[in-house]
């Protein structure tokens, strides 16, 4: 990404900005509108939302000032984004088949709506920024290719937690050194059967939704983003669930090192997580054999070894994003993207014990939690994916803890994102 700030700059001087529309304008989605405003060479002319006041909204909060046409017509949007307007819609195709466009970002959170967009993005060429991490850990592999093969970049973002971590390790591994392991601090305490209920005052005290805060309370989100960085690198989970333990930045070494070296691992090549200061920082933990090297870190106060702390000290999740969109266009590259087969699998685990009949909800709710194993047990075990869960049908009694299979449930064939992975798990078993 060299001289990224000088290549928009002449964009802007051109008046050939990176034109990039947004999926989804709730919290996130807000905080990108808003970078946006604040930046040469881009601009956003396009905000879909089911509310249209809410994509208005998002414009609003930004400080943008001139005019928002509301409209879900193809013609009249792409007529206003040439008169120098903006559009708000509830027509996310509109976002993607809009001639001026050239990027779009999915921050819908759906993992069907994540389906579906990818796939009308590749039909009509648009670059796509997956902040739909809940889609990437289901149908990444198959789409990532999809999009390649069209000549568009598909890629997670940059500052959520899986393009920073992946950020630090691709540097790792430019450098030579080998990678022990590879995690994020969690930022909330964790609590495995938490529902939305239980965190409604927290959720309101930090003005974002009880659903969403118990998706992170839960860990279903960290197994999300720890699987996808699992799928970007080929680092697996040491454990189902991985450790998770309590430590600070100072134990990270000591901690995440092999067991007889003093620490919690199996092996080496994992990714986890740990509570305590670490958050709102990403780690890479590396190793070298080389004696020059080893004595150069030493030197440079990298610790005294066997193993060596690369940290990040933070990560600004949304506020970042509009660098992978300007990556794509500029570069076409990724900010970070599955490999081709699933590494690992989030699976689905029951929170409470659940009846026969009952429709399972979304991740963060009621019903299950998410749990990362690798994708061959996973596979071996007939296990779920935490992304196919919503709305499939228990076809018995679970209960609570208990992994559910696909032979417990009933799914929806409509759904986009069920067949595109099994098509994916035809090609790439």
């Amino acid at each position: 990404m060299y001289e990224i700030d000088k290549k928009l700059e002449d964009l802007q001087k051109q008046g050939k900005p990176v034109l990039v529309s947004l999926i989804g304008a709730g919290q996130m989605g807000k905080d990108i509108v808003a970078q946006v405003e604040c930046m040469v060479g881009m601009e956003i002319p396009i905000v879909v939302d089911l509310d249209t006041k809410t994509a208005v909204e998002a414009y609003r909060i930004a400080g943008y000032k001139g005019e928002v046409i509301t409209t879900d017509d193809l013609l009249e949007a792409e007529k206003a984004i040439l008169e120098g307007k903006k559009v708000a819609t509830t027509n996310y195709k509109i976002a993607i088949e809009a001639k001026p466009i050239q990027v779009v970002i999915d921050a819908t959170g759906s993992p069907e709506m994540g389906a579906r967009v990818s796939l009308d993005c590749i039909n009509h060429k648009k670059h796509i920024v997956m902040m739909n991490v809940e889609c990437d850990i289901t149908v990444g592999p198959i789409l990532r290719q999809m999009a390649e093969n069209a000549g568009i970049v598909y890629s997670l973002t940059a500052g959520d937690e899986p393009g920073s971590i992946i950020e630090v390790y691709r540097f790792a591994k430019a450098l030579g050194f080998k990678v022990v392991a590879a995690g994020k601090g969690k930022n909330n305490p964790l609590n495995l059967y938490a529902n939305p209920d239980d965190l409604k005052e927290k959720a309101e005290a930090r003005n974002m939704s009880a659903k969403m805060l118990c998706e992170f309370v839960d860990g279903s989100k960290t197994m999300i983003e720890m699987a996808a960085v699992s799928n970007a690198t080929g680092l697996v989970p040491d454990v189902r669930g991985m450790h998770g333990p309590t430590c600070n930045i100072e134990d990270l070494t000591k901690v995440f090192c092999r067991k007889d070296q003093g620490g919690i691992l199996e092996k080496e090549g994992v990714v986890d997580f740990g509570i305590g200061n670490i958050n709102p920082g990403v780690f890479v933990i590396v190793t070298t054999d080389h004696p020059r090297l080893i004595e150069g870190l030493v030197q440079r106060d990298m610790g005294e070894g066997p193993n060596y702390l690369l940290f990040r000290p933070y990560h600004l999740c949304s506020i970042e994003t509009p660098i992978t969109a300007a990556q794509a266009v500029l570069y076409g590259e990724s900010t970070a993207h599955p490999m081709k087969k699933l590494t690992s699998e989030c699976i689905t685990v029951a929170k409470k014990d659940l009846k026969a009949g009952e429709v399972l909800d979304g991740i963060g709710e009621y019903c299950y939690r998410a749990s990362i194993e690798t994708a061959e047990v996973a596979r071996e075990g007939n296990m779920l994916p935490i992304g196919l869960a919503k709305g499939a049908v228990l076809k018995c009694d679970v209960k609570t803890d208990e992994i559910i299979t696909y032979d417990m449930v009933e799914l929806n064939e409509n759904s986009v994102l069920l067949q595109l992975r099994r098509i994916q798990d035809q090609m790439y078993r």
